[in-house]
């Protein structure tokens, strides 16, 4: 399947799911994620906000937030992603495509090595990923490499292996369920 493709087919899954499917996996990987190592070495998340079908990720932020890390999350600026601190989730809004982004412009975190949590809407089991299209998060870790980078999925979303381009950067650590 060539990118539009996988795209259409993970889409129609992820509609397919209840939303019994979608707490319980999210509330299974939030777990898986809470306990790996980046984690709890992360001084900062740059997590997102669920939109959609997507693995449930307000609780993963809730929990940074009570365990004294700083949380940010992307708000686009034209071409340019930049993620803002948040401290109260709520204080969102609908962005770009309805998915929520922070209500306030700034403060803009800077910092080279927070863990960011990333989308997708396919991965391989080499990290290698589709998103949904815009390319902000390859444009992002190309300007900030350092960052360590995990995503989340169901495992439908999981293949052996996904097209890429010479622009598309690879998670790190990819968890499924």
């Amino acid at each position: 399947m060539d990118k539009a493709e996988l795209r259409q087919y993970v889409r129609g899954k992820k509609r397919a799911m209840t939303a019994e499917q979608i707490a319980q996996k999210s509330e299974k990987l939030a777990k898986l994620f809470l306990a790996l190592p980046q984690y709890r070495q992360a001084k900062t998340l740059y997590g997102y906000l669920s939109y959609n079908q997507e693995l449930r990720t307000e609780p993963i932020l809730e929990q940074a937030l009570r365990d004294g890390k700083r949380v940010a999350v992307p708000k686009l600026f034209g071409e340019e992603m930049r993620f803002i601190y948040l401290e109260d989730l709520s204080k969102v809004e609908k962005g770009y495509r309805g998915i929520p982004e922070p209500v306030e412009n700034g403060p803009v975190a800077q910092e080279e090595d927070a863990l960011v949590l990333m989308p997708g809407l396919a991965f391989d089991r080499e990290g290698r990923r589709i998103g949904y299209g815009g390319g902000f998060y390859d444009r992002f870790l190309a300007k900030e490499p350092h960052h360590p980078t995990v995503a989340l999925c169901y495992d439908f979303q999981v293949f052996n292996t996904v097209p890429t381009e010479e622009t598309d950067i690879p998670v790190e650590l990819v968890l499924w369920s």
